[in-house]
């Protein structure tokens, strides 16, 4: 659900799958791709005898696609709803720390654009448009509202640790290059990955996809003739009024945000029983709810298990382990309000300044267990599939012979060797098709090979001579990245769940332990393990984008090259625009790098980030000794629960995983500031299962819609707020903080 706490946001509950097992049944996927299918309204009765999701969709009677789908029109459209979910990426990235992909934002808007352009003869704009067009949309759109995730984590980390000097304003230059390594080192290097993630061992391995696959179903639905277009339509009507009611109330609300976005109930109270109550204990816990659409919308889009395995870690996390911490003196609160004696109860249990030097908050000591058991689960699961690893290692060895083979063949020399491997092609079962894209419509090996090649010689110069760091890390940071991206890819096809949150925590364990006594000073660590974090988190996120978008083309007949350049485009205006958009915010809102208090912005990805980077470079910050052993059991305890699930409930027992809790789900409540998204996420979810089971067909129409128009809607009403503050008529200046804790909200 991304670098940060992003995208780890589960759909479901995670199916591994055996293999070499032609006979196991997936419930537990069935059941999540159904639910996505169900959200694009598809007949599941009528096509799940025949779908077979592993091969190209069967295109309705008379959509065909002649003219060449890589459009002018196309990339455009792409790429200005990519800069829309870019920019509202930045703001609910650095408010909540997660971030959305662009994908059913631009396939569904995107429809309704071309279909428009293409009814009339303006060269160019108009012209027939298929379905795959509208996929090299969603691609271009995916590139341009991508990488955003570096800027809402471990780049705003080193100002807030004073690692980096000067503004981020002064640091433009600097800034897009680092976003132009991160992107395009992704983007190049998981392009030959295609073949063996899509193809070779999809089936085997169960790798769904689920949002792509619902990506691609959408879009065939949408261009199924006559009907398609109504239903087209009726989903375009419902996103685009969310996404409006998203803005305006996003926007409005900033003039009156304790009456239209946050509700603190037990402030309220307080203030009725006239500042006597007991009920500041509990609104200092973060227990109030915010109106906010982004989160309905996401629970709407995650499904209950996640949604109540999120509020649950955070009924363990806020309302249990956290106070009892308190209460026993192994943490602290801050006051939030020292002159008024009507708010002496109030406190803040999320800080994480002056690490160190005193006693820790709960946050801080809960952030422990909330990464051990993102790092502990992710990697079991990719562990646990120990069969693909070796499949993987063979085919990358037999590509290498091939490449090895043809280039002796060419000088006139032979290998036995060389020529017996390169001739052996290998594969993971039999009923395996062969690519649909033929060789002229895939991506040449010189170009993504120079490309590799290219990013990083300029990465290693860059990352030297801007930022500090030699050249052996870098290298290090991009062999990090491709290992994150094989785990995330992988993870995110079974359980649309991308483990980044994880990998970049993990990134940064690595680099504390490269730069331990390497004579860097504390500071100088500290940027080098944000910005090596930065490059193979930001890698794996840009990889993890273009695989998705490869399986929503051939599901979809796209050729692989077309959406490649579609991406690239998009990735290179991201290039600027998430660097611009950062300055934006930073601007408007200093209070992101500096920390303060009371601030329109929480970033708990910049200060988990920040955390982490101490917690490995200082020897005066550490790890509280009761949190890392509470955190040594709980990763074992996630590792437990993956072995048993993948092992034991097999066969007839597998219908019970939908049951088992979703620990990335739990872990974030623990990484969290506090439950206020959990419990809009929540919300969203309870009204999307109260919707289906009222009435389903409206839901199947409209529901996945009116999600990601509440998501987008609200991101894009947060810019417009930030422009808002720059001008000095924001809701700070004139609106009202009624219903708000002393003012403050």
């Amino acid at each position: 659900m991304a670098s940060t706490m992003e995208s780890t946001l589960a759909k479901t509950q995670v199916r591994p799958a055996e293999f070499n097992d032609h006979t196991v049944q997936t419930p537990t996927l069935e059941k999540d791709l159904n639910e996505k299918i169900d959200a694009i309204n598809v007949d599941t009765e009528v096509v799940e005898p025949d779908l077979d999701l592993y091969v190209p969709l069967k295109m309705e009677n008379g959509v065909v696609d002649d003219r060449n789908p890589l459009t002018i029109r196309a990339v455009l459209v792409g790429i200005c709803l990519g800069c829309l979910v870019n920019a509202s990426n930045l703001y609910l990235g650095l408010k909540t720390g997660f971030i959305f992909s662009a994908n059913i934002f631009g396939a569904i808007f995107g429809y309704g654009i071309v279909k428009g352009l293409s009814k009339t003869k303006l060269p160019i704009l108009g012209g027939s448009f298929g379905p795959q067009e509208n996929s090299i949309i969603q691609a271009a759109a995916t590139g341009a509202g991508g990488i955003s995730g570096i800027f809402v984590a471990g780049i705003p980390a080193m100002y807030l640790l004073g690692a980096q000097e000067g503004n981020p304003k002064d640091n433009f230059g600097a800034i897009i290059t680092i976003t132009l390594v991160c992107s395009f080192f992704g983007l190049f290097f998981v392009t030959p990955l295609r073949k063996f993630f899509v193809i070779q061992v999809a089936r085997e391995l169960k790798l769904l996809f689920p949002t792509p696959t619902a990506v691609a179903l959408t879009i065939k639905s949408m261009h199924a003739g006559a009907a398609g277009a109504r239903e087209a339509l009726s989903k375009l009507k419902a996103l685009a009024l969310a996404f409006s009611l998203a803005l305006v109330q996003r926007v409005a609300s900033y003039y009156a945000v304790g009456i239209l976005y946050d509700w603190h109930v037990f402030t309220w109270i307080h203030i009725w029983s006239n500042y006597t109550s007991w009920a500041m204990n509990i609104e200092s816990w973060g227990w109030y709810f915010e109106w906010t659409p982004a989160f309905i919308g996401s629970g709407i889009l995650i499904g209950m298990n996640s949604a109540i395995s999120l509020f649950g870690g955070a009924i363990i996390a806020w309302a249990i382990i956290g106070p009892a911490l308190v209460h026993y003196g192994e943490c602290i609160g801050i006051h939030q309000v020292d002159d008024d004696p009507r708010w002496e109860d109030w406190y803040s249990f999320a800080s994480l300044s002056n690490l160190g030097h005193e006693t820790p908050s709960p946050r801080y000591w809960l952030l422990w267990p909330g990464v051990m058991i993102m790092v502990c689960s992710s990697m079991a699961e990719l562990f646990v599939q120990y069969k693909v690893i070796g499949f993987a290692g063979r085919v990358v060895w037999q590509k290498i012979c091939a490449n090895l083979n043809t280039l002796l063949v060419k000088s006139g020399k032979h290998s036995n060797y060389l020529a017996s491997h390169a001739a052996r092609e290998v594969k993971a079962a039999d009923n395996i098709i062969e690519d649909p894209a033929p060789p002229e419509e895939q991506v040449k090996m010189w170009m993504w090979s120079t490309g590799l090649v290219v990013t990083i010689v300029a990465g290693i110069l860059i990352f030297k001579y801007q930022w500090g760091m030699e050249p052996g890390l870098t290298i290090l940071a991009c062999v990090l990245g491709f290992l994150f991206s094989f785990l995330a890819i992988q993870i995110g096809a079974v359980t649309d769940q991308t483990p980044l949150t994880a990998a970049s925590k993990a990134s940064q364990l690595v680099f504390g332990a490269a730069t331990k006594n390497s004579g860097f000073s504390i500071k100088a660590a500290q940027r080098v393990n944000l910005v090596a974090g930065g490059l193979a988190s930001g890698g794996a996120d840009v990889a993890t984008s273009l695989t998705s978008d490869f399986r929503t083309g051939f599901l979809l007949g796209t050729p692989p090259i077309k959406q490649w350049y579609a991406q690239a485009c998009g990735t290179l205006i991201a290039v600027f625009l998430a660097p611009g958009m950062f300055i934006l915010f930073t601007t408007a809102y200093p209070c992101i790098l500096d920390g303060s208090d009371h601030c329109a912005f929480a970033v708990p990805s910049v200060a988990a980030w920040a955390a982490v980077a101490q917690a490995v470079t200082d020897p005066a910050v550490s790890i509280p000794l009761k949190s890392g052993i509470f955190s040594i059991v709980m990763g074992a305890v996630s590792i437990a629960q993956v072995v048993f699930r993948h092992f034991y409930l097999v066969g007839p027992r597998e219908k019970y995983r939908e049951y088992l809790p979703n620990w990335g789900a739990i872990a974030l409540s623990f990484v969290l500031p506090s439950p206020v998204f959990t419990t809009a996420a929540m919300f969203g979810a309870l009204c999307a299962f109260i919707w289906r089971k009222w009435k389903l067909s409206s839901f199947e129409l409209y529901g996945y819609a009116v999600a990601a128009g509440f998501i987008a809607g609200e991101g894009l009403g947060g810019v417009i707020g930030a422009a808002l503050e720059i001008g000095g008529v924001s809701g700070d200046v004139l609106g009202t903080t009624l219903g708000c804790p002393a003012g403050y909200c």
